[in-house]
């Protein structure tokens, strides 16, 4: 079974909002065994509306419609419904009972012909309830193809799918399962891992498929099936993928090579060997700290971390010499290495990462070329850095920087 997904507003088209519908609406069809292959966004206007009906007509056997529905003038959607599959609206005397309840207990201003008039739906539609807004979802059908419409408001959209649409799919119609399975890699490049995994990829059976997923220092790998038999499916994804770990697991975070982000990786290799961690950030201005403690149960081993951006704060607060920065510079392996080793000493922890760097646009208290960062790591046993060019775009250097530096202290837990 096929879907597409139509979003419906020109806050979209425009940027003022995001569409996050279509996202939550095609994982929960995923879910049950429906394949989205198509996400559309169109003007709340009648020709756009009615030609891409006419398209998604020809294509899914499902199509679910999100925005349009408001009480407003600028709401068209269900008149051009109407125009669509030759139909009339006729009030729904349950919808009304329940946005009349709505306006006498929760909403503070009094209840309008407009907002009455939310209770008109197409006559030939089955009526979806919406328990936290006024406008009720439809489900109609034209030429074996099920279009559902339901309001753009992120809440009542999701309780609709999860009441009304999903439960409804499921007793109407069979589907086949779909499983997805994920590893997630850091350090090496969607090229590089695609040729070390070349001969594995052409030998996978017709029935799965694996897609890239490239971000910031990571790739992540995604095996996809379907099939009848969900047990089968998933234990075909299974021995796949054992083939698959001894040709990566020098860039897997986990043993296990589940999507793991890398830095609850190092939480739990730290929290396993009861040690500590600290940052001493510069270029990065405090973006290690925050992607480490995104994750839950970063306390366990975080002590804490400084960003000392100006070089008189290094000198002050890391007590990195002056003569130090002097003659090897701001951004440099030395000042590097002495930012982690003596923020170690000052939160008195196991591991310090440091960074500092000239990520752009313009050269600050060093000369050293934009780009350039340099990564130092103090462990219980020594104290090293590395040095990286990490291109010219600012943002760019700071999220790759920030991923170095994880990579760096991981492969140190790793060995040790």
């Amino acid at each position: 079974m096929t879907a597409e997904i139509i979003t419906i507003g020109d806050e979209i088209l425009i940027g003022q909002i995001v569409d996050t519908n279509s996202v939550f609406i095609a994982k929960e069809l995923n879910k049950i065994g429906i394949s989205v292959n198509q996400i559309t966004s169109i003007q709340d206007n009648r020709e756009h509306i009615l030609s891409t009906l006419k398209d998604a007509n020809l294509r899914a056997d499902l199509v679910i419609i999100t925005g349009g529905l408001g009480p407003t003038k600028d709401d068209i959607t269900k008149h051009t419904f109407c125009e669509y599959f030759e139909d009339h609206l006729v009030k729904d005397q349950s919808v009304l009972d329940h946005i009349e309840d709505l306006f006498e207990k929760i909403v503070s201003t009094p209840i309008s012909d407009m907002n009455r008039d939310q209770a008109m739906v197409l006559s030939k539609s089955t009526v979806l309830f919406n328990k936290y807004g006024t406008a009720p979802g439809i489900w109609i059908e034209k030429d074996k193809t099920v279009f559902v419409a339901m309001p753009g408001v992120p809440f009542e959209m999701r309780s609709l799918m999860e009441y009304e649409v999903i439960p409804k799919l499921i007793s109407d119609f069979n589907r086949p399962f779909i499983y997805h399975k994920t590893i997630r890699t850091y350090g090496l490049g969607e090229s590089a891992i695609a040729q070390r995994i070349e001969a594995w990829e052409e030998a996978l059976p017709a029935h799965i498929k694996l897609a890239y997923l490239p971000s910031y220092g990571s790739v992540r790998l995604r095996l996809s099936g379907k099939g009848d038999n969900e047990e089968k499916l998933k234990e075909s994804i299974e021995v796949e993928f054992e083939k698959i770990y001894p040709l990566l697991e020098d860039i897997l975070p986990s043993k296990d090579g589940e999507d793991q982000d890398i830095a609850m990786s190092i939480n739990n290799l730290l929290a396993s060997k009861q040690q500590s961690l600290c940052f001493a950030e510069s270029c990065t201005g405090g973006e290690l700290a925050a992607a480490f403690t995104l994750n839950p149960g970063a306390s366990r081993c975080f002590k804490g971390g400084l960003v000392t951006y100006a070089t008189k704060m290094k000198e002050d607060i890391l007590n990195v010499p002056a003569n130090i920065i002097e003659k090897y510079s701001v951004v440099s392996g030395e000042v590097a290495e002495k930012m982690a080793e003596n923020a170690k000493k000052l939160f008195k922890s196991d591991y310090a990462i440091s960074t500092t760097g000239n990520a752009g646009p313009a050269k600050g208290d060093s000369d050293v070329e934009i780009g350039t960062v340099f990564i130092g790591v103090a462990t219980p046993d020594r104290v090293f850095s590395v040095e990286y060019q990490l291109g010219k775009n600012r943002e760019q250097v700071v999220n790759k920087a920030v991923n170095k530096a994880f990579e760096l202290l991981l492969k140190e837990l790793n060995h040790n």
